[in-house]
C-alpha cells in the first residue's frame, strides 16, 4: 500500500514572544492520502496557516513528525526543505505574488530556473497553456485582470509536476465570478490527481473541496467529507457571462 502524500503525528508549533509562549499548533494528527482535495478553515489565528506552512516544508515545527511520501521531513534543515518544497509542492497565494516586470511566461519559469531545468519556455507555455494563457504568455502582471494573474500564478505551481499544490486563501483577492472560475481549474487538476489543499475563510469555497479540515486554538477539532459539493463548471454555466 502506498503511503499517504501527509501524514502528521503529534505535530506542534510554538513561537516565543518574550516571556510568552504562544500554542500555534498543537498536537495534530492529519492524514491525506493522494489525489484528495482539501479545505483548512477555521478563525484567523486557528492553527491553518501555521499547519499550511509546514506541512508545505515553509516551516519546522517544534515537536511531533510529519512525513512527506512517507518520508519524515520534520527534522530537515533549511536547504533540504528547499529541495523538497521545489520538487514536490506549488504554492498559490491570495496576492499572487508575480514578479511585475516579468512576463507571464517568465514568471512561471522561475520554478524551473531554482531547479536547473532544460527547456523552461517550452515547459512554462506548456502549464499556461493548461491555465487557458497561452495568448497573454509575453503579458506582464500589469497587464492581466486579477483572475489571469492568479491563472499565472497556478501555471508556476503546477509546471515542476509536483505532487501538492497549496493554495493560500486563493480566491480572496477575487470576485464571485472570478472565484468561482479558479475553484473549477483546482477542481480539474484534482481530476487529474493533483492533491489539492486551500486555505479558506469562505464556506461556498470550501463546499468545491472533498474535505474540511476545521481549526481551532491550534487543534484541528473536526475533519468531515463534503457531502453537499459544488461542481464549478455547473456553477459558471447557470453565471451570466463576464462583463467585457
Amino acid at each position: 500500500m502506498s503511503n499517504p502524500v501527509i501524514e502528521t503525528k503529534g505535530l506542534g508549533k510554538d513561537y516565543e514572544m518574550g516571556d510568552v509562549v504562544v500554542h500555534a499548533l498543537r498536537d495534530v494528527d492529519i492524514t491525506i492520502e493522494k489525489g484528495e482535495f482539501v479545505a483548512l478553515m477555521g478563525p484567523s489565528g486557528a492553527g491553518k496557516s501555521t499547519f499550511m506552512n509546514l506541512v508545505g516544508c515553509l516551516d519546522r515545527p517544534s515537536k511531533g513528525d510529519f512525513f512527506l511520501n512517507g518520508e519524515n521531513v520534520a527534522n530537515m534543515n533549511d536547504n533540504q526543505l528547499a529541495e523538497i518544497r521545489n520538487k514536490n509542492i506549488g504554492f498559490v497565494f491570495q496576492n499572487f505574488n508575480l514578479l511585475p516586470r516579468t512576463s507571464a511566461v517568465k514568471n512561471v519559469e522561475l520554478p524551473l530556473m531554482y531547479a536547473g531545468a532544460k527547456d523552461r519556455t517550452k515547459r512554462a507555455m506548456a502549464a499556461l497553456d493548461r491555465v487557458g494563457l497561452t495568448q497573454r504568455s509575453h503579458h506582464k502582471p500589469s497587464e492581466l485582470s486579477g483572475g489571469q494573474q492568479q491563472r499565472v500564478a497556478i501555471a508556476r505551481a503546477i509546471v515542476n509536476e509536483p505532487v501538492l499544490i497549496f493554495g493560500d486563501e486563493p480566491t480572496g483577492n477575487l470576485d464571485s465570478r472570478t472565484s468561482v472560475e479558479i475553484m473549477a481549474l483546482f477542481q480539474e487538476l484534482n481530476e487529474q490527481g493533483k492533491t489539492v489543499i486551500i486555505v479558506t475563510h469562505e464556506a461556498d469555497i470550501a463546499l468545491h473541496c472533498k474535505r474540511i479540515i476545521r481549526f481551532k486554538d491550534g487543534r484541528a477539532v473536526s475533519d468531515e467529507p463534503v457531502t453537499n459539493r459544488l461542481d464549478a463548471k455547473v456553477e459558471l454555466a447557470n453565471l451570466p457571462p463576464a462583463e467585457e
